[in-house]
């Protein structure tokens, strides 16, 4: 990666203890500040500090980190604090892991598992939250199930053909159409050619690996190979060519072949339309009003949990259990996480997310993170009132912008807070943009969303380091893991400020990042450069540091 030099911030000066009871004294020290834009690192990123970067402080890291570890040294041992319950609506939830079973939710009106609805409030036996997807786990795209729910009424008509009262549905279905036949066509073509790379390479390492002796070689075993046949020469070329990616050609089988089951998964599920998936649910998802169904088995189906891989990420990077000499740190502490399973292998339904917004309003979350979205909705106006109504129970909700590289101010990406172009319906809503760890002009991911009126921050989202299934630990990257990063300080925030609304949480976050002025790579495209300060509407990044200090002087 690119050398960094150091950074040059403003002073830090001396911290007054303060306390989260009825008085509360303001936190006297300087907010950080980015008065160096031409700083550069002068070594690599190791793997250890790589594992905690969006905890790295710029002055002593020269990292675009959020100051999560330089806030837990100098401010957050000063704080009171109080329990936050944060809600993760997402693909389930592993909660048995080592690292996140103890900061769990529990709902302490529930008796457990006695079969019967304690509390009254329509779900049985609800301990740790709620699965809104009962055992489904793969699931269309949402244009997939415009295309099949409308086919029939639709299907050989034009405009002309169809009734005025119709005509907005119609443009729905045609528009889905569309984008099912380009969409198609790319994973098509990409299984098809994942398949026959993987076909060639097997075919070509059975042979060229009994004629060296080994599975692992390399250019210069192939090189060795003397008197090499036609067949040969065309293996050895086929080899050659795998080789030249780095590794071995094992482990490029194994990446090939996961290739194949990804873009064959993806057929199977989000683009076919044979398959109901919700019809072992048993449930209308264009009735919002019937409401109980699904169950209490918040990290899914499967017995080896894979499908919660997303969520136990998620969950970890918020509030894995901090201090523990176990696995790894969350951003936040004094939090438990409310586990709410509504976001399958496809897109989410409308109705899926609205419920998990209100369940989790209803049962006391004060921060609520969406790591998802889809590009269409067919009923977005339940979301939006779920949103209003969260405004009211006085929830933050914390969402990811999408990774499609997109400027969301031109393509619209649900769910969002905006139902009319240019008017937010609440001011309970945040939209984060992912960063890359390499400061300077390649420090928006690549596949981050972004948008001046759109996005509202950005966090990082490239290779982070957080919880998965069965006690396990791995990097993810996407605005996914750019949210929670924010979640985690919102929480903190809240935790240490509890008096302060979910909007002045959000100005919170939003005035108290850093600020970068330079231009940088946008939508991973070199061509494409634009000053940092306009592709989000704070202009900024997160950083919990100066949330604090911001946050005791409202």
């Amino acid at each position: 990666m690119k050398k960094l030099k150091p950074f040059l911030f403003a002073a830090t000066t001396t911290i007054l203890l303060t306390s989260c009871g009825s008085t509360v004294k303001p936190i006297n020290a300087a907010l950080l500040k980015n008065t160096n834009e031409k700083t550069s690192k002068s070594t690599e990123i190791e793997d250890a500090q790589l594992k905690s970067w969006s905890y790295s402080d710029l002055v002593s890291d020269t990292i675009p980190g959020m100051s999560v570890d330089k806030a837990y040294a100098e401010l957050i041992p000063n704080l009171k604090s109080t329990k936050v319950i944060v809600a993760v609506i997402d693909s389930g939830i592993d909660i048995e892991h080592e690292d996140l079973k103890n900061v769990m939710w529990t709902n302490e009106n529930e008796i457990p598992d006695n079969g019967i609805d304690d509390d009254k409030n329509g779900y049985i036996d609800d301990i740790y939250g709620w699965n809104f997807l009962g055992d489904i786990v793969g699931e269309n795209l949402e244009f997939v199930r415009i295309i099949r729910r409308y086919n029939d009424l639709f299907e050989g008509k034009s405009s002309s053909d169809v009734e005025e009262s119709k005509k907005a549905i119609f443009d729905l279905y045609e528009s889905a159409k569309a984008e099912y036949s380009k969409e198609h066509k790319e994973i098509k073509a990409n299984f098809d050619r994942y398949s026959q790379m993987l076909n060639q390479v097997t075919v070509a390492h059975e042979v060229i690996s009994k004629k060296i002796g080994k599975e692992n070689y390399n250019a210069e075993d192939l090189a060795a190979i003397t008197d090499p046949t036609e067949e040969d020469q065309k293996n050895i070329g086929v080899i050659s060519k795998m080789l030249a990616y780095g590794g071995s050609i094992p482990d490029f089988k194994n990446r090939l072949n996961r290739g194949v089951q990804y873009f064959q998964g993806r057929l199977k599920n989000h683009f076919t339309m044979d398959t109901d998936f919700r019809a072992v649910l048993k449930d209308n998802p264009y009735d919002i009003n019937d409401k109980v169904y699904g169950n209490n088995d918040v990290d899914g189906p499967d017995t080896k949990k894979e499908d919660a891989r997303h969520g136990t990420h998620v969950a970890g990077i918020i509030a894995a259990q901090r201090a523990n000499n176990i696995g790894m740190d969350g951003v936040a502490q004094n939090v438990e996480i409310m586990a709410l399973r509504a976001v399958p292998d496809g897109d989410e339904y409308d109705k899926d997310v609205a419920l998990a917004i209100r369940y989790a309003a209803d049962n006391g979350a004060k921060v609520i993170n969406t790591s998802f979205g889809k590009a269409y909705s067919q009923n977005p106006e339940w979301v939006w009132d779920a949103i209003k109504y969260a405004a009211k129970k006085d929830v933050l909700i914390v969402n990811a912008a999408g990774n499609d590289a997109n400027n969301l101010d031109l393509v619209v990406s649900y769910p969002n807070d905006e139902i009319i172009k240019g008017e937010e319906i609440s001011d309970n809503f945040i939209t984060i943009g992912a960063l890359n760890y390499k400061y300077g002009k390649e420090m928006v991911a690549t596949f981050s969303n972004y948008g001046a009126a759109n996005v509202d921050l950005f966090s990082p989202g490239v290779k982070i380091w957080s919880t998965t299934p069965l006690d396990t630990y791995e990097y993810l990257q996407g605005t996914s893991m750019a949210s929670p990063n924010v979640a985690g300080v919102a929480a903190v925030v809240r935790s240490c400020y509890p008096k302060l609304s979910a909007k002045q949480v959000k100005q919170v976050l939003m005035d108290s990042g850093l600020s970068f002025s330079s231009s940088v790579i946008v939508g991973g495209d070199e061509s494409n450069m634009q000053p940092f300060t306009a592709i989000s509407k704070s202009g900024k990044t997160v950083n919990l540091y100066n949330a604090l200090i911001l946050a005791s002087k409202m």
